[in-house]
Parts: C-alpha cells; structure tokens; sequence
C-alpha cells in the first residue's frame, strides 16, 4: 500500500506538462459542472484534446473516440447552458422562464430502460472491437464508452440522475486507467467518484428547493 502511494506520487511528480494539464482541466470541468457554471465547458475542452490523443496512444479507441464526442459535447452544453449560468439566474427567471434551462429527474423506468439498451449496445461494439481492432479491453472499454455518451448528454440537459450513472462509470475506468499504466488518471477517475457524489448530492438539494414554491402554491391553491 504505500509502496504504490509512493509511487504514485512519483509519478506525479514526473508528469508530463501535458498530461497534467488533462487532469487539471478535467478537475476542474467536474467542480465547475457541480456548482452549474457554464465555464465547466472551456475546461472540458482542454481535456478532451489532450485526452484524445493519449487514450489512442495507449490503444484504448473507444476511449479516444469518446474524447471527440465530449468536444462536441462542450460545444453543445456551452449552448444549453448559456442563459442559465447561477449569476444570471434570477435575471433570467424575471425576463423569461421559458428559456431557463434547471435540474430535472427523468423516471426510474425510463433509466431502467435505457441500461439494457444501454448493454445490449454495449456488447455490440464490444465485440466489433474485439474482432477487428487492436484494442484493449474492448468490452469494459466499450462500456464505459457507450454509458458515458448517454451520460454527457444528461449533463448538457440538467438531469439530476447524470451523476448516478458517472459514478458507476469512473469505477470501471479506474481498473482500466490502472492496467494501462495510466496511475494520474486514475487517481484522478478516484476523485470523480468522490466528485460525482457531492456532486449529485449538490444537484439533488437545489432538485428539492426548486420544488418547494411549487408544492406550497398547491398546497395554498387547495385551502
């Protein structure tokens, strides 16, 4: 145990500048989405180069073809979210409330359904991977490919449950990040789980709030 400690933070301490940058800029893509900044989707960008290019390197493809979608993705949640930044929320709800885009939650069903969807699209490309690609890991790599597609795309519309699915998400790709030899990627896929977590608690809080007025409205509208 803390030989790999040790040798973690060696690692570390020897990070390419660039890679550094992935895991900075991936930090703070997590935070800033926790907190509904729209910044979050410039750092998502950074990363999202930089982490195309060392996921092929390291023949994890479907990883790298993840990193382009997230690129578009930024792009996209960057159009979502750009009236609804928390500094301009309360100015935006008095122009028009119609255009504030805020934190929903989609059914247990729907997101039942959409696993084994979900799976069955997964074990479809995993085994393309396996049979025609150099790839490895091709199932689990094509997994958490597949989910974290789905899972970007709730971030980019506020669904509260986006952050359930990340968490599953980044346990996978710790054990592949750690085969690969990938330790500051990791270690940092560690502190999403953590971040996913809070995160979600973050999202839920504000979820209940904002259905609070509306809960009394009623109550009041029926005495």
């Amino acid at each position: 145990m803390v030989e790999s400690l040790s040798a973690t933070v060696n690692y570390f301490t020897h990070l390419p500048l660039w890679e550094l940058l992935a895991v900075i800029s991936a930090l703070f893509y997590v935070v800033l989405a926790a907190k509904e900044n729209i910044w979050c989707w410039p750092a998502a960008l950074v990363s999202t180069v930089i982490y195309s290019v060392i996921f092929y390197d390291v023949y994890l493809w479907m990883d790298a073809l993840l990193q382009v979608y997230y690129l578009a993705m930024a792009v996209f949640g960057w159009y979502c979210w750009r009236n609804v930044s928390p500094a301009q929320n309360n100015a935006t709800n008095n122009r028009n409330k119609s255009t504030v885009l805020t934190i929903q939650s989609w059914s247990l069903l729907f997101h039942l359904k959409v696993v084994v969807l979900l799976t069955a699209c997964s074990l479809a490309v995993g085994w393309l991977m396996d049979n025609y690609t150099p790839t490895h890991f091709p199932y689990l790599d094509s997994a958490t490919t597949v989910f974290a597609v789905f899972a970007t795309y709730l971030v980019t519309k506020k669904v509260l449950e986006n952050w359930l699915y990340w968490i599953v998400i980044d346990f996978v790709s710790i054990y592949l990040y750690l085969e690969k030899g990938l330790q500051p990627t990791a270690v940092l896929f560690g502190l999403y789980v953590v971040m996913a977590m809070v995160g979600y608690a973050i999202w839920y809080g504000k979820y209940q709030k904002s259905h609070q007025p509306a809960t009394g409205n009623i109550a009041s509208a029926t005495e």
